[in-house]
């Protein structure tokens, strides 16, 4: 018997809701109403995908994954409808962006920079942490996870890692900082701002300064690109990082780039799901990105 996705509509309001009532003034039907669709797909399921606490119902496990499944199936039914009635200019499509809260603001901007203005593209920007992020995609309420690190394996699903840039890490000091050939002589001398232990540029940098005997006078460690930069332009100390995330500040003399360090290099990439429809505007984007060079075109992409 096949599953009936009205049954699985009414399940999927009392999941929102916490319980019949709420949910079936959402759905404008009586209680008893929705009573009747959950317990029939229930006993089509084979399982309880509620237990009751009080007056609220909490889903079980079998609930839970029913619940991913259904989330699934109808995200899929509206990308659906979205990609065949793309030929619709009056209907905006909506893409949307995950990226690692510690990512650079300026990445971002630059990425999204060919579709912003547009009038038939609406936007919707998420942040959070790699383990949410990965959450979103794999139940697709994004359409891509923009990253400075590759996502963990994981057996149950798949995705595609697209390398997006690929840029050199520099030393970048105060206005008055004099730009040189041999910036790595300066990092035992000056008050250092550095990523915190969980970025991989900060692996990358101990494992620099270790090769070049230097002990580094670190004032701070920082998890967030956008902090990181301001107490840059506070002058608290010269900065580790991808001249990109201080684009702005170097464009107008804030800050002055000492040099690239020989080696270290910080990478983004877009993790996007393997879908049958993919978003129009995120090939789009990736398309961009790919003309722009940033990369080699084999290092671009890499299946997992």
């Amino acid at each position: 018997m096949s599953l009936n996705l009205h049954h699985l509509r009414y399940f999927h309001a009392i999941a929102q809701a916490g319980g019949l009532v709420k949910a079936a003034e959402r759905l404008n039907v009586s209680p008893s109403a929705v009573s009747v669709q959950l317990q029939a797909l229930e006993a089509q399921l084979g399982h309880d995908l509620f237990e009751r606490r009080g007056r609220q119902l909490v889903l079980t496990e079998a609930g839970r994954m029913a619940l991913e499944r259904a989330e699934a199936i109808f995200d899929a039914a509206d990308e659906l409808e979205s990609t065949l009635k793309g030929l619709d200019r009056a209907k905006r499509t909506v893409v949307r962006i995950g990226a690692l809260a510690t990512l650079s603001r300026n990445f971002q901007i630059a990425f999204l920079k060919p579709i912003l203005g547009r009038d038939d593209v609406r936007i919707v920007l998420r942040s959070g942490s790699m383990r949410e992020l990965m959450q979103m995609l794999d139940s697709h309420h994004i359409d891509v996870l923009l990253s400075n690190m590759q996502p963990p394996r994981d057996e149950t699903t798949s995705w595609t890692s697209h390398l997006i840039a690929d840029q050199a890490i520099s030393l970048i000091g105060p206005a008055t900082a004099k730009r040189t050939r041999t910036p790595e002589a300066l990092l035992a001398n000056v008050p250092l701002i550095v990523p915190t232990l969980e970025n991989h540029i900060r692996g990358e940098f101990d494992a620099y300064a270790e090769r070049m005997s230097v002990a580094p006078r670190i004032v701070a460690e920082v998890d967030d690109m956008a902090l990181l930069r301001l107490l840059a332009r506070q002058g608290l100390g010269y900065a580790i990082v991808p001249p990109i995330v201080v684009r702005d500040e170097l464009a107008s003399n804030v800050l002055k780039e000492c040099g690239p360090l020989p080696g270290l290099k910080e990478r983004f990439y877009a993790i996007t799901p393997s879908r049958r429809f993919p978003n129009p505007i995120i090939k789009e984007l990736m398309a961009a990105k790919a003309a722009a060079g940033d990369v080699p075109a084999h290092k671009r992409s890499r299946r997992l």
